[in-house]
């Protein structure tokens, strides 16, 4: 391993033992990196070395940076980390805010000093914060003022949160503006961690995962060039808060990967999306399922036709949400399979070789199979184990948990699939999230999927409860389009529904109507909490 930059080696020292890491593969020649990397310089220095500077790279509401505006802006919050604040390369920054470019920008500026990017969600109580700051042993913060006060009571408890600066209140701007406009980009091993990314904690206490400069570059060289297939005069919009994984490659790494631009919103519901792309002629979309859902019934009356590509990732995809997709904007949905771990999307496709139900195919630059409870391959249409290998790779900070990530070399997503005579990997359910009843293995997926065709049904969540005759019975939360009633008849329309779409055993036996259904930040369905209601 090459010489680290690291002076605090915190990250180094805490990564997993090399024999319990994942085998990484690197068989595409883009994937041959430099032993110095440093993913900054690649990503915003070389545009401005190359003399494209001028490009538009973040837009935001009153504001539209270029390439060397954003360069300048990171530049000097690179000198105020260093000069004022006291960074050395290795150190972690806790980064807390709400999509923004000044967001970006201080996430360009951790990158330059060398230093660890830790990226959280805006939504995160103190309690949480804590959580991550112990876990990474976070040092300095750099956090939206509006945001600021769950970071206080955190940092009260936290005697390794030295130094906090705000940013939207003038703190952060106004030291920015005493700086000079350049910065040597600290010169990085490839192998330097320079993210720490947190699993969204939906059971459990988070989990750390560790990736490097060239993790960064690796996820921008594999599935954007076979699968998005971007060009320099895209401008990407979307949801994805960036400090999550999907969102930080799809709004700010993807796009400018490739010398594109993107659109930071604050705030993304369906209702300002949609005539955000009309304003700022967004053609690549970023959303969950949800929201395209949601979205598909509120086209009519906003001018969509910039977009070009919507992606679809975070949760699986049911094919009636694909298909309400492409009927309200004739658009085929390309979906994907992602996770903190990997960093970002492994199996996927193009537009041209989507197939309702299938996620897709694995990514140039992964393999994927599906193995069995004893560890090998299984025959095609059987539902076991997804495992992955690629150029990216699971290592949890020091964490036990990561023996169960990692086995024999692969990463074991926790993800239940099966594989279809074609090679397209098909989703059926999160491996806890499998039903058992009456000697059938029912994926709470699929029942979700016959329900959501019906056009009564907005949202639904299907979970195993205990039952004394089967072990387990099939129960559906149901949210249902405005103007229809949650009553006995609707039970009896959304059962037989369920029965005529899918094999009857798997109908919900239980159905209850929500308002509303349990989501994280990143608009996944926290099942979970409804096996304990």
């Amino acid at each position: 391993m090459t010489k680290s930059a690291h002076v605090d080696t915190f990250a180094n020292d805490r990564l997993p033992p090399r024999d319990q890491w994942p085998e990484l593969i690197f068989e595409l020649p883009e994937l041959q990196f430099p032993e110095r990397l440093n993913c900054a310089a690649e990503l915003l220095d070389r545009w401005v070395s190359a003399g494209e500077g001028d490009r538009l790279c973040l837009q935001a509401p009153g504001l539209r940076w270029t390439y060397t505006d954003l360069q300048r802006e990171s530049n000097r919050i690179a000198r105020v980390l260093v000069q004022d604040l006291g960074v050395v390369p290795g150190n972690r920054v806790l980064l807390r805010g709400a999509n923004s470019p000044w967001l970006a920008a201080c996430w360009f500026a951790v990158m330059k000093t060398g230093a660890i990017a830790v990226a959280t969600m805006p939504l995160l109580r103190a309690k949480e914060l804590c959580q991550v700051i112990e876990k990474a042993e976070i040092s300095h913060a750099l956090c939206e003022a509006a945001l600021g006060a769950e970071l206080k009571q955190a940092a009260a408890h936290c005697p390794t949160l030295k130094k906090v600066c705000h940013y939207g209140n003038g703190e952060l701007e106004a030291l920015a503006a005493t700086k000079l406009d350049s910065f040597a980009t600290v010169d990085t091993a490839a192998e330097d961690c320079c993210i720490i990314a947190f699993t969204s904690g939906t059971t459990g206490l988070p989990k750390g995962t560790m990736h490097h400069h060239r993790d960064v570059m690796a996820i921008c060289r594999c599935w954007p060039p076979h699968c998005l297939q971007p060009v320099a005069n895209d401008v990407f919009i979307g949801s994805p808060p960036l400090a999550f994984t999907f969102g930080l490659g799809g709004l700010l790494l993807f796009p400018m990967s490739v010398g594109a631009s993107s659109v930071l919103l604050p705030k993304a519901s369906p209702e300002v999306l949609l005539p955000a792309i009309a304003e700022y002629r967004a053609s690549v979309l970023f959303t969950a399922p949800t929201s395209y859902r949601a979205m598909a019934a509120q086209v009519a009356g906003n001018d969509l036709s910039s977009l070009r590509k919507c992606v679809s990732a975070g949760e699986a995809l049911p094919a009636a949400t694909r298909a309400l997709w492409k009927e309200a904007t004739g658009i085929e949905l390309i979906d994907g399979i992602g996770a903190t771990e990997m960093l970002h999307i492994f199996i996927s496709h193009d537009e041209a070789h989507a197939r309702p139900g299938a996620t897709g195919k694995p990514v140039p630059g992964y393999r994927a199979c599906v193995l069995g409870d004893d560890g090998q391959p299984l025959p095609a249409g059987q539902v076991g184990h997804l495992a992955v290998k690629g150029p990216t790779g699971c290592r949890y900070l020091a964490d036990e948990r990561q023996r169960n990530y990692v086995k024999n070399g692969w990463n074991l997503t926790g993800d239940a699939y099966s594989v279809d005579a074609d090679g397209y990997f098909v989703y059926a359910a999160r491996v806890d999230d499998m039903i058992i009843s009456g000697g059938y293995n029912i994926a709470g997926p699929e029942v979700e999927s016959a329900l959501l065709a019906h056009p009564a049904v907005a949202e639904c969540a299907v979970v195993g409860m205990a039952d004394e005759e089967r072990g387990q019975i099939v129960k559906a939360f149901v949210v249902l389009h405005a103007g229809h009633v949650g009553d006995a008849q609707m039970v009896r329309t959304l059962q037989e529904h369920a029965k005529a779409s899918i094999a009857p055993y798997k109908y919900p036996r239980a159905i209850e109507f929500r308002e509303q259904l349990p989501r994280t930040e990143t608009g996944k369905l926290q099942r979970f909490r409804l096996r304990h209601v």
